[in-house]
């Protein structure tokens, strides 16, 4: 390591554009870019599912058929292609054909990346192969900072497997919880008690798929790592407790004095209604007709009634439990009541996606609800849209609120995580404050905050300084950046001390 400038592996198993899912892949875009911007060696590691458009994103083959030996009961065959996210900061992309990149369903939707019982296989490969992938190519970093679960064996294996290898003496690590709930392939709550493991111990054989499944990917990273970060500071207070730690808030307290959190950002050059191309009309905080032109041409895409002073409340998130979907389906009737209009879009359970597929038949003027997830979708929609609804159960950090603050959507939150780092309750008194707040999850409230946030509306004086005011805030990667160097620098330090 030189003295400011850090050598930095990113690993992570969904990169937009590459393969997303959730927010997980914009800040796997961005983060390594920021850094980037800031001056240092940055490089990011990646599954290539078959899903990836090789030739779409321009991608080179530059190693072939490498063996890679996972135990004595298995060895399989790596490919290694490169891309890129920008001039100099290359992605390689680990293919694995028969486990890890394989299409397992023709059912699975393309983007699906995750398929529950193969998964554990299919990363530890990824884990091993990124380790390995490091010597082949010389890089000694000197830190590897992992993205979630999926990339959770690598602290294990460093401090197990390779604690003798020379080439990694130097390296620290960084584990990244994106999202607690997730641990390992398929849900941890429904592992039986007496087969939950420690953490601890070897890992069960390759071949072995019913001991393997049940290996906590989570764990034994908290377990192994330098430094545990989560993506914002009340959530990384959060998951020490019992009731935001998923059972592994005794591990994590235990390590508490190494747990921090940074708040995301959003890249401003992607997310902005001056320049965004996919806008029927370009706009700013200071030409706010042009917000007015794009909520009528969403209500006439989408067969609204097409007018103006009816507020249109939107939703451009994962359709899961964890967002709130069943508070909104006990105050829907309430809410249709009112004079708004609801726009939907998001992919995820299918018994949500049928329950606002009906509604949506049965108030077509009212409600329209999309399930084929793009970004270009999604700014349409935040680009046309008053309201802004996010009552999430919790919320590690959440970029859908920055994005609509962005486009001058005023958010409805519930006051958890990221969300109460970033949205701060509106006074019209004041006029202190960028949205909507609850604070108890409980469905009365979430409707109080919809009905305030609608009153306000009607207000127009008010809600054009609400939404001016929004526009003008930052969020950008561009203090958190600077952050995650100070962390990576201090996990340097705790390596070093070990």
């Amino acid at each position: 390591m030189t003295k400011n400038k850090l050598k930095i592996i990113s690993i992570c198993s969904e990169l937009d554009p590459f393969a997303k899912t959730g927010g997980m892949a914009d800040v796997a875009r961005s983060l390594p870019k920021s850094l980037k911007k800031l001056g240092h060696f940055v490089r990011v590691v990646a599954p290539l599912y078959s899903q990836i458009d090789k030739v779409k994103h321009k991608l080179k083959l530059i190693k072939e058929n490498i063996p890679l030996k996972i135990d004595k009961s298995k060895t399989v065959s790596i490919n290694i292609w490169q891309g890129f996210l920008m001039e100099n900061l290359p992605i390689y992309f680990i293919e694995e054909k028969n486990i890890l990149s394989y299409q397992y369903s023709k059912e699975n939707r393309p983007q699906e990346l995750y398929i529950g019982v193969h998964d554990a296989q299919r990363f530890y490969i990824f884990d091993l192969a990124t380790i390995e992938l490091l010597k082949i190519l010389d890089i000694k970093p000197d830190i590897i900072q992992c993205h979630d679960w999926q990339t959770g064996l690598i602290p294990y294996l460093l401090k197990n497997n390779y604690k003798a290898d020379t080439h990694f003496i130097n390296t620290a690590i960084v584990y990244t919880i994106h999202n607690l709930t997730y641990q390992m392939g398929i849900n941890w709550w429904e592992i039986p008690l007496d087969k939950r493991e420690s953490g601890l111990g070897e890992l069960p054989l390759f071949t072995s798929k019913d001991l393997l499944k049940n290996v906590n990917f989570a764990k034994r990273a908290i377990r192994n790592t330098d430094i545990i970060n989560t993506v914002s500071e009340k959530y990384s207070e959060e998951i020490m407790t019992k009731k935001f730690g998923n059972e592994l808030h005794a591990v994590l307290k235990y390590k508490k004095d190494g747990v921090f959190g940074i708040i995301n950002g959003i890249d401003y050059s992607d997310w902005n209604p001056s320049t965004d191309p996919g806008l029927e009309c370009q706009y700013d905080f200071d030409s706010l007709s042009g917000k007015t032109k794009n909520k009528l041409y969403l209500q006439k895409f989408l067969n609204l009634t097409e007018e103006v002073k009816i507020p249109i409340i939107s939703w451009t998130s994962r359709l899961t439990e964890q967002k709130g979907i069943e508070l909104i389906k006990e105050i829907i009737e309430p809410i249709l009541r009112m004079n708004v209009q609801l726009v939907i879009l998001g992919e995820g359970a299918k018994q949500y996606e049928e329950y606002f597929r009906k509604l949506s038949k049965k108030h077509p003027k009212k409600i329209a609800a999309m399930f084929d997830f793009d970004n270009q979708k999604e700014t349409m929609i935040l680009a046309g849209a008053d309201i802004f609804l996010l009552p999430s159960r919790f919320e590690p950090c959440g970029l859908a609120q920055m994005k609509s603050l962005r486009y001058g959507t005023i958010p409805v939150v519930h006051a958890v995580g990221g969300l109460v780092d970033t949205i701060i309750d509106f006074n019209p008194k004041t006029n202190k404050g960028n949205g909507f707040v609850f604070t108890r999850y409980d469905s009365r409230d979430l409707l109080i905050a919809i009905t305030r946030a609608v009153e306000n509306h009607k207000h127009r004086d008010t809600w054009l300084r609400l939404v001016r005011k929004a526009m003008q805030q930052s969020f950008s990667w561009e203090i958190p950046a600077q952050k995650y160097v100070l962390l990576f620098k201090k996990a340097i330090r705790n390596h070093q001390n070990i």
